[in-house]
């Protein structure tokens, strides 16, 4: 299922959509993991992200646009809120920098605190992300698919 680096055809009015797989590890005392399929479309002001299960049910989807983003959940819970990672947060269980995530998967060198991205293996679809600060450690890792 998994193939090259090539994001799919944006849907109209949409610069970028990318999909695939993404697994974090985080390493605490209790050492947690999340793994979904994703699809992740927009930009860092205006876009969305759907994560869904290995088994094909829908985890989460996330909408934001104008500084306000929204979370749905599986259990058709809808909350809101003015931070988008704080969201993000509560489905994954650890902060992820999202914005920083579509600089990454443009082939960019940004900058999110504690983090540092791999971007060598993007041309085959892989993107590796490492936070060393703030404790716990965690390893983000995607691969695109086609």
């Amino acid at each position: 299922m998994l193939g090259c680096a090539q994001p799919l055809k944006p849907r109209d009015g949409e610069e970028n959509v990318w999909s695939g797989r993404l697994a974090l590890q985080v390493e605490d005392q209790a050492s947690q993991s999340f793994s979904a399929l994703f699809e992740l479309r927009g930009s860092a002001q205006n876009g969305g992200l759907v994560l869904i299960s290995p088994l094909g049910s829908r985890l989460a989807q996330l909408d934001w646009k104008d500084g306000h983003a929204q979370l749905a959940t599986g259990a058709q819970e809808v909350r809101t809120s003015d931070s988008l990672e704080n969201l993000l947060q509560d489905v994954t269980g650890t902060r992820i920098p999202i914005t920083t995530l579509f600089s990454w998967l443009q082939g960019t060198q940004a900058t999110a605190p504690g983090w540092e991205a791999d971007l060598s293996g993007l041309a085959e679809g892989r993107l590796i992300a490492r936070r060393d600060n703030p404790a716990p450690k965690a390893t983000l890792r995607i691969a695109l698919t086609k």
